[in-house]
């Protein structure tokens, strides 16, 4: 342990849509989780790495806490809050620009039965004036005891460094447990089959919400660096896949190219991308598939 280092894991939590893996990426300062604008886009925990001088933080992205609807559903919730347990701080994030319902007034008293030191992070504050951020504020603090309350807008970065300053604050001495350079442990196949899914919500808008799923099948190097890649993109009906398959291949195409795009500025390399689309009906409720998807409980 070196003398004044500081470092621990800290877990992002809290609604779905709310921007938790935008926060998790503008903390970073790279994409280590994909972002939509639609909900419920973060299935796995997902690990984030900020090295400084002084300190090293470990972020945990996680899915939106939500009432499930699906295995997949329940999957998701359950890996959320998991990540509560053992961290050093937690992040509850919500959203400025949403009203404050049933939903936040449950996860608020969720959070009351941890022991972990908790920030509030009001997101989107450039969405809103600053009166309503002073009701939000207000509000929150009189249901819950929290360490810290940081607005912000984890879209432009305002606020961002006394976020980060705050942390490193509560964080204790540690050890240095990433090397320097490492911004996630998630590995590459992870990330590669995250990008595929997101350019999917991207190119389908609302026509595909959360029924796909994607599976890395080969991952190779081949001649003059070139990266070979072959990804399965599995639906629950034939509808869903005549729509990312589009007329005459070009949605699947237009899929391919966007991932394609992002993987070679991630990898530094031409990448050869082969994707096919398969059927798995029902594949969110069904546990076997969830396991082989990478889905399955682990806590």
């Amino acid at each position: 342990m070196s003398e004044g280092f500081f470092s621990g894991f800290i877990s992002i939590i809290g609604r779905p849509n709310v921007g938790k893996s935008t926060l998790l990426n503008q903390l970073v300062g790279t994409k280590v989780a994909i972002t939509s604008e639609k909900s419920q886009t973060t299935r796995n925990r997902i690990t984030g790495v900020l090295t400084k001088d002084n300190a090293q933080m470990i972020f945990i992205d996680t899915p939106g806490i939500h009432k499930p609807k699906t295995k997949l559903g329940e999957y998701m919730v359950g890996s959320a809050m998991a990540s509560t347990r053992g961290v050093d701080l937690i992040l509850y994030i919500v959203d400025a620009s949403a009203e404050v319902g049933p939903g936040e007034y449950y996860n608020l008293n969720l959070l009351k039965n941890i022991p972990t030191k908790i920030f509030l992070i009001i997101n989107k504050v450039d969405l809103v004036p600053k009166s309503k951020i002073a009701q939000l504020i207000h509000l929150y603090i009189e249901e819950f005891d929290f360490a810290e309350v940081i607005p912000l807008s984890a879209l432009t970065g305002d606020n961002i460094d006394v976020l980060q300053r705050l942390i490193i604050d509560y964080l204790p001495e540690g050890p240095k447990y990433y090397p320097d350079d490492m911004v996630t442990d998630k590995p590459e196949w992870f990330i590669i089959s995250e990008i595929i899914r997101e350019k999917i919500l991207e190119a389908t808008r609302d026509e595909i919400p959360h029924s796909t799923a994607v599976q890395v099948e080969t991952m190779e190097e081949r001649e003059n660096d070139l990266i070979y890649i072959s990804a399965t993109i599995f639906v629950e009906r034939n509808s869903q896949k005549g729509i990312i398959v589009g007329k005459g291949g070009r949605k699947l195409k237009e899929i391919g190219i966007r991932a394609r795009n992002e993987m070679e500025e991630l990898l530094g390399t031409d990448i050869y991308l082969d994707l096919w689309v398969k059927l798995k009906k029902d594949w969110r409720d069904r546990h076997g598939i969830l396991n082989q998807l990478g889905y399955s409980p682990k806590d």
